[in-house]
């Protein structure tokens, strides 16, 4: 392995975002399209082999996910110890690491191992965050059930009920639109983690340890959490004035690459609508739709081009379907995996140490002077 010269610039072909024209690509296609047309499980398919997958491959990577689901008793059993009122993220990062430490096999990161590995992550990601949800409520982890999409595989493990149709349709499409995004904090530190040679499960840790982040990955249950502030307050507006007033970010509005929609929000409002419409809690939508109509009447957010992101209507969606609030940023990982292993087998294929050049602004000419003369 070879350190990359300072000079140059990291590329990829997994994804692509255009901040300015609100485009976003995964391996060529438009978001638009696959997050209208496309399932979760064929976008981690194009991801890992830049391609869509034709209905034999789609049926045998099916199969392959939903036999590596089952969270090792091992790991169930450390995660049986954690602190029941432990952070989500804090139990979903330990768990991952944990699978790395009885994996016999974890600093194997040839191609062959590596894929391997970023198929059981995958597979076994959403098992971990709806495990701890069970054990957390003093229950018993639920079982993966075969032959169920990874959409509809992680609502039934919640409760061991069959998913409503409307929420696993909402829930993959949630699943496709975050599989990716660039450059991402998340992902340039899985990326700088595998550039050193170090294993897979600790590129995948890395990546969970930033997403944890309330700047990156926390963004979709705040903005919940103040739909329920201002539906409190009743007055929506007032509500709105009185945050700007007090210098309150409005949460999900905004975006530091996105100067236009970003382009998943546009497809997620509907689905926020319909959804929250069809189960009678049509009250998070309105509420999170008053809130953004009043964003785009104010000067501030129009001369700053401040539109609703991704995590926004995320959480109308999210929250809607039942999912626990504290949980939204584990349910972000379960579907960015995807595009961490696909970021990460990028890198591994020509691997070259990450080191991003410095720019010094500390003091210079310095002189030593001995403890007692100080």
């Amino acid at each position: 392995m070879s350190e990359t010269k300072k000079e140059d610039a990291m590329t990829t072909s997994s994804s692509y975002v255009n901040g300015t024209e609100g485009v976003l690509i995964y391996r060529g296609y438009d978001i638009r399209d696959l997050g209208l047309n496309a399932t979760y499980e064929e976008v981690v398919y194009l991801l890992w082999n830049d391609k869509l997958p034709n209905a034999h491959e789609l049926d045998l990577f099916k199969a392959a996910l939903q036999a590596k689901r089952f969270v090792p008793e091992a790991v169930l059993n450390i995660m049986r110890a954690f602190p029941r009122d432990a952070q989500p993220m804090a139990v979903l990062r330990t768990a991952v690491s944990a699978m790395g430490l009885i994996d016999r096999d974890a600093d194997n990161i040839t191609h062959d191992g590596a894929r391997e590995k970023a198929l059981l992550l995958t597979a076994v990601m959403p098992s971990l965050v709806a495990a701890w949800e069970r054990i957390r409520n003093g229950k018993e982890p639920i079982k993966p059930r075969l032959g169920l999409g990874q959409a509809a595989n992680f609502l039934y493990m919640l409760d061991g009920k069959e998913p409503n149709p409307d929420a696993v349709a909402a829930f993959d499409s949630y699943l496709v639109l975050l599989a990716d995004h660039g450059f991402n904090a998340s992902t340039f530190s899985a990326r700088v983690t595998t550039s050193t040679g170090s294993d897979f499960y600790s590129a995948i840790t890395s990546a969970i340890g930033t997403l944890k982040g309330p700047s990156h990955g926390g963004a979709t249950q705040r903005a919940m959490e103040q739909f329920f502030s201002a539906a409190e307050r009743g007055d929506i507006a007032a509500w709105f004035d009185e945050s700007l007033a007090a210098g309150k970010r409005i949460m999900g509005i905004g975006h530091r690459v996105y100067k236009v929609e970003d382009p998943r929000a546009q497809i997620l409002k509907p689905l926020a609508e319909k959804l929250a419409n069809s189960s009678g809690k049509g009250q998070w939508f309105q509420v999170a739709d008053t809130i953004q109509q009043l964003a785009r009447q104010n000067d501030y957010f129009i001369e700053r081009n401040l539109y609703a992101n991704v995590d926004y209507y995320s959480a109308v969606v999210l929250y809607t379907i039942g999912l626990p609030v504290d949980q939204f940023t584990c349910i972000f990982a379960v579907s960015r995996i995807a595009g961490w292993c696909s970021q990460v087998l990028e890198q591994l294929a020509d691997n070259r140490l990450i080191r991003p050049k410095e720019s010094y602004v500390g003091k210079r000419e310095q002189v030593y002077v001995p403890v007692g003369e100080r």
